[in-house]
Parts: C-alpha cells; sequence; structure tokens
C-alpha cells in the first residue's frame, strides 16, 4: 500500500508539472501582471513616441477646454471609484508617472488614474484601469476589482468621488480590443467628458481587453 500511495503522488506532481509546462503561456498570463498591463498602457494610444532611456509617452486628443456647465455635487467621500450595478467601491489612485513599473505598484492599492488622460470631471477622456482575476480569486490588493465589467450595460452608473466632489457617469458603450489595438477616439467633442474603465479580458488573462466607456451625467 505504501508503494502504492507513493506512485499516485509521484504521478499526480508529474502531470501537474506537465499540464503547467503545455499550458505555461496561460499560467504566466494570470501571473504576470507587468505584461499584461504594459500592453495596457500601449493600447491606449492614438500616437506613441519613444526615446532611448525614457518610458514609453502616450498621447491622447487634446480638446479646447471651456467653462464648465454644470456644479458637482459635494461628498465628503475619499477619492474613490463606485459602480452600484456590480457592489464595487475601490480607492482611486492618482499617480503622476506613466511607467509600468509605477502604476502596477499603485493597482495593488486600488484603480488607477492614468496620468496622460484628464482628471475626473474635465473635458476630454479620463481613463482608469483596475485589475481582473479569475472567479473565485481572494480579493486581495485589488485584483479582481474590475472582473465583471462585462455585466454593465448602457445607463449602469459609475461615480468617480475626487476632491470632495461626486461625478456622476453613466455608461454608454463597451468594446473588446485585441493587445496594442487603439481604442476609438475620434468622435471625441470639445464639449463630451468621458470616462473610460480598461481592464484584462477574460479576467486574469492576457487574451483581450475590455473598455467600458461612460459619459458624465450633467
Amino acid at each position: 500500500m505504501r508503494n502504492i500511495s507513493k506512485f499516485i503522488r509521484i504521478f499526480f506532481f508529474f502531470s501537474l508539472f506537465i499540464l503547467i509546462v503545455v499550458n505555461w503561456n496561460w499560467v504566466k498570463g494570470i501571473f504576470d501582471y507587468k505584461t499584461i498591463y504594459s500592453e495596457v498602457y500601449n493600447s491606449l494610444k492614438w500616437k506613441i513616441t519613444q526615446e532611448k532611456g525614457k518610458d514609453l509617452a502616450i498621447k491622447v486628443p487634446e480638446v479646447e477646454l471651456s467653462e464648465p456647465k454644470y456644479e458637482p455635487k459635494q461628498t465628503e467621500k475619499p477619492d474613490s471609484v463606485e459602480i452600484p450595478k456590480i457592489g464595487i467601491t475601490a480607492p482611486l489612485v492618482l499617480i503622476e508617472s506613466a511607467a509600468n513599473k509605477d502604476i502596477t505598484a499603485a493597482l495593488k492599492k486600488g484603480v488607477v488614474h492614468y496620468s496622460q488622460s484628464v482628471l475626473p470631471g474635465e473635458e476630454g477622456q479620463t481613463v482608469i484601469l483596475g485589475h481582473s482575476a479569475p472567479s473565485g480569486w481572494p480579493k486581495i490588493n485589488y485584483d479582481w476589482v474590475f472582473s465583471r465589467l462585462n455585466e454593465l450595460v448602457p445607463g449602469d452608473e459609475v461615480i468617480i468621488n475626487y476632491q470632495n466632489r461626486e461625478y456622476r457617469y453613466l455608461m454608454t458603450k463597451k468594446y473588446f480590443l485585441k493587445p496594442g489595438q487603439d481604442i476609438p477616439g475620434g468622435d471625441l467633442t470639445n464639449s463630451e467628458n468621458m470616462l473610460i474603465l480598461i481592464s484584462c479580458w477574460p479576467p486574469g488573462t492576457n487574451i483581450k481587453r475590455i473598455a467600458v466607456e461612460a459619459q458624465l451625467a450633467i
């Protein structure tokens, strides 16, 4: 019996090893967030310039600013993102750096405002990044926060609390992008205040990107 048990254990671990080797790209995709999010950042581009020794610079369409057309509601809540439909409340982390390593570190603390996009409430596109993870993943380090973005439908509410102001956005559409594919931005006008939430899709993999677009409700 002892020899049989030993054989079963050896067979199990050998089979597990073979399974990991055969599916290494998939396994690596779940845990290699640096690879996943470096491609997410690249997919945000309309035009990317690279200089030796410098980080990628992502250029977003410039818009001519005008006077705000509304006054957002005041709030005592800290900087955060709320998505009532899927039960999400997460800290909104703002960093000045656009370096991959800095964004990856910030993602452990919540969802991250991409520094090359406009701030919440401003005219233009506000881009917020968040992790996703497979079903059953432990809720630590906000690895799971955007796992259910696909459940959102037009009209669903996304609330951004920023600098004691509440900005309410309504979801307009969602789309899926291949790694490196540009986000549609040709129809942006000076009067639009758009929010784009981005994560990897399917959750925890490096196959596609899910982008949820919402417009500021005035």
